[in-house]
């Protein structure tokens, strides 16, 4: 039997993706699978597919841990940071790609550079600096911090997606009687939506994952964001290390990141490969 080219293309596609995509895809199945195991389950081999599913680890997570406070935690943070980050690195990439020639690539890539300076290596002053402004042990320890990594990426990925836009557009909002500011909010922004939405995921993933800083500066339990409460589980904190209980803390932990990703998904690929044009 003989199979035309495009049918070709397409065995050969999905022999290599489905292999892949099978590959990546366990370790979530199983997560998911251990999160509703008894404890005795997951030691027992003869049941590692066949098993009678429970809801009693994620019920001992809202009804016995302070689990929805640490999601009201981690979602301030997040939210905040997004904000302050947006606020921040929007007139700055804007500024930079407007501005042309040696001075403007090397302020771009200076700030750049700043965004692989290892955060290990910050923490020190930082926590030194959140002691002096009598911040320890409070959310606005890590809303103040989180944004120095967040805002040099931002801004270099701003700055890459405002100089696809053509500058005509600006061009024809300063004939019109608009001022820079106005034209980069009235003409500009509208445009930059998919660049805006992809910086606003990138900032809040960072700062939703993010967990040496929110381990050192934070010591009260009732403060903890959702990374830093997985160690209390895996450290066997709430006593012994149930396995089921800590992936159904993970499970928990990661299911808002994908959907938000899959509602966006669209918006943050385009965001991506525009701002790589430059």
């Amino acid at each position: 039997m003989n199979l035309s080219t495009h049918t070709r293309q397409r065995l050969f596609s999905y022999g290599i993706v489905v292999p892949f995509a099978v590959i990546l895809a366990f370790p979530f199945v199983w997560m998911a699978i251990t999160s509703l195991k008894f404890q005795g389950d997951v030691y027992n081999p003869t049941k590692t597919w066949s098993f009678d599913p429970t809801l009693e680890n994620y019920g001992y997570l809202f009804h016995h841990t302070g689990y929805l406070r640490w999601i009201r935690n981690s979602c301030l943070v997040g939210l905040m940071v997004t904000l302050i980050t947006l606020v921040v690195a929007v007139p700055a990439g804007y500024a930079l790609a407007r501005l042309a020639g040696r001075m403007g690539r090397g302020l771009g890539v200076a700030i750049f550079l700043t965004y692989l300076v290892p955060p290990t290596l910050l923490f020190l002053p930082f926590s030194r600096v959140i002691a002096e402004v009598n911040l320890q042990d409070r959310l606005w320890a890590l809303i103040l911090v989180y944004p120095s990594f967040t805002i040099p990426f931002a801004v270099w990925l701003l700055m890459g997606f405002f100089k696809s836009i053509p500058p005509e557009l600006e061009d024809a909002a300063l004939i019109d009687g608009c001022g820079p500011v106005g034209a980069m909010w009235r003409v500009m922004l509208p445009v930059a939506i998919p660049g805006l939405i992809t910086t606003a995921l990138f900032t809040f993933f960072a700062s939703w994952n993010e967990f040496f800083a929110a381990l050192i500066l934070i010591s009260d339990q009732a403060k903890f964001t959702l990374p830093v409460t997985l160690t209390l589980i895996s450290s066997g904190t709430f006593g012994s290390i149930n396995w089921g209980l800590l992936q159904a803390g993970v499970a928990l932990t990661i299911v808002p990141c994908i959907v938000i990703y899959l509602l966006l998904q669209r918006y943050y690929v385009g965001g991506l490969l525009s701002g790589a044009l430059k």
